[in-house]
């Protein structure tokens, strides 16, 4: 589970915590974590203030595709 740090980003429902559910190459699926919300959208692959280069390899290698490098 990849899960994104309350610094970077939160929910935009209810600004719980959030997980990427997946990814490509042009986006990051995150869901909430809080069972009450379970909102789930896309998100580009920089929406967390860090350029694209902390969460989008993560998730690439972990949900099987190949990163750009």
């Amino acid at each position: 589970m990849l899960l994104v740090d309350l610094n970077d980003g939160v929910c935009r429902s209810c600004q719980s915590q959030l997980r990427i559910i997946a990814a490509d190459d042009a986006t990051l699926t995150v869901e909430c974590t809080n069972g009450e919300c379970a909102d789930a959208y896309c998100v580009e692959p920089d929406a967390f203030g860090d350029g694209g280069m902390k969460y989008w390899p993560q998730a690439m290698a972990h949900f099987g595709e190949e990163t750009w490098e």
